[in-house]
């Protein structure tokens, strides 16, 4: 018959239990050992204790960090600076403008007819005769003055060439979709549209011959609308945005200047080509 001892319950405290074995045999463990040893042994109790450890609260600290940098993040891609905003509204318009402006882009445009006129104008400010004709008028001028002025128009022709390469390398815009490439002698970089060649050539040739040619007032004005009419002719042929013709002038007009600062005579290009020989 089990003694009566072996059923009553256990005290609080560090008392001892005792517990029945086989061959009549006792072992008494303390309570608060015993309660411990379950604990430990517990896989469950184990996990939520893992779960409570600081390492474990920085974790999730800094996963709740980053998460909420990713939100600030896509919070800045939804929500443009206003700069891109503006610049991709002025592209969408100068896009709308250039297509609605390009009337004679083909023969059966609304303005096809009015096509031949038009590239008889872009041949008129292409660099090819630009050039060919000031080497013509420098070689027939008699006087030192005329040739001094036509080899700096010489010289400007060449450094138009060269910016508006550079340039057009650089910023690689495509032309207009509704372009027709049937262009005279066109060039590596002339598959760029930005900016106009035509434009900067037709803008700096005109300041040029208004400054050093003496010339009657109709003259006066032929030249100046012979440069917007330039300008016009390659929106509606749709070589060139309106943009691209805008920058054109601008840069144009700031070449002449800069050509006016490296104003070349006769003596210092022979003193220059001797120091080069």
């Amino acid at each position: 018959m089990p003694s009566p001892k072996s059923k009553a319950p256990g005290r609080s405290g560090g008392s001892p239990v005792v517990v029945g074995g086989s061959n009549d045999r006792f072992e008494f463990v303390s309570l608060n050992k015993s309660l411990h040893q379950r604990q430990g042994s517990d896989p469950t109790t184990a996990r939520l204790r893992a779960s409570e450890s600081p390492t474990r609260r920085r974790g999730s600290s800094s996963s709740t960090g980053s998460a909420s940098g990713q939100a600030e993040e896509d919070g800045l891609r939804l929500n443009p600076s206003f700069l891109r905003v503006a610049l991709s509204s002025l592209l969408a318009i100068d896009l709308w403008m250039s297509k609605r402006l390009g009337v004679c882009a083909c023969e059966d445009s609304s303005c096809g007819s009015a096509r031949p006129l038009m590239k008889l104008i872009e041949i008129s400010g292409h660099g090819i005769p630009w050039l060919a004709g000031t080497v013509y008028c420098m070689y027939k001028s008699d006087s030192a003055a005329g040739q001094e002025v036509m080899l700096n128009l010489f010289m400007g022709l060449l450094l138009d060439l060269v910016l508006v390469g550079i340039v057009k390398a650089v910023v690689r815009r495509r032309r207009p979709s509704h372009n027709r490439m049937d262009m005279f002698a066109t060039f590596s970089v002339d598959r760029y549209s930005f900016p106009s060649g035509h434009a900067t050539r037709a803008a700096m040739c005109g300041r040029f011959l208004l400054a050093h040619l003496v010339l009657a007032a109709p003259l006066r004005v032929l030249v100046q609308l012979w440069v917007g009419t330039v300008g016009l002719s390659r929106v509606m042929l749709g070589r060139h945005n309106v943009t691209d013709v805008i920058f054109g002038f601008w840069m144009g007009y700031c070449q002449y200047n800069l050509i006016e600062m490296l104003w070349l005579s006769p003596l210092m290009l022979q003193g220059l080509l001797g120091y080069i020989v």
